[in-house]
């Protein structure tokens, strides 16, 4: 597995990147047969440490955990435990449904855009109806079933995930109820 381990303006120093590349890799290794990437991020906000990790599956679904500690390394060791927590889940919803992915997940490219905000300005009436585009990114939406874009969705802690239905050609959302419950749209039927 690939480790990338950084700082937001802060230094990394050998021995934390020592301790992020044994306790991930032992803890991911326990429930992921075959990892093929890890990104783990730290930040300082005030005095508290931040710790981001990202790990992406073989099978195409990629697992994300947050934490922050007074201390580096007890911010990291939240993340692991929670990263270590979703890939349990993960493994267990698998081995519920008895189904192994056999190939990768299919993925497609998109456009993705990001517009800027009316900043709660509701004196003034706009100029125009048109959203200002601050910034325009390409993104990958996967092929999956509704069961794996739940777990997807679950495991990247993403309030909302567009993916293409496997069993039919159409592009589908599932995202969190305020009630806690999730909603799934599929504009096929």
């Amino acid at each position: 597995m690939r480790y990338q381990i950084s700082g937001k303006q802060i230094d990394i120093g050998e021995a934390l990147q020592i301790h992020v590349t044994e306790e991930l890799g032992a803890a991911v290794a326990k429930y992921a047969e075959r990892p093929t990437e890890a990104v783990v991020i730290f930040s300082k906000s005030g005095h508290e440490f931040n710790c981001e990790a990202t790990v992406h599956l073989s099978t195409g679904l990629t697992a994300s955990a947050k934490a922050s500690a007074t201390e580096i390394y007890a911010a990291f060791d939240g993340c692991c435990e929670k990263m270590e927590k979703q890939l349990r889940r993960y493994k267990r919803r698998l081995k519920d449904h008895h189904k192994e992915r056999a190939e990768p997940v299919e993925l497609f490219g998109a456009a993705s855009y990001i517009l800027a905000s009316d900043d709660g300005n509701q004196e003034s009436e706009p100029d125009s109806l048109q959203p200002m585009i601050i910034a325009e990114m390409e993104t990958k939406i996967q092929s999956l079933s509704v069961g794996e874009a739940v777990m997807q969705m679950e495991l990247s802690g993403a309030p909302v995930l567009v993916f293409r239905n496997e069993s039919k050609d159409g592009l589908n959302v599932v995202y969190r109820r305020d009630d806690g419950n999730i909603g799934w749209i599929d504009p096929g039927k």
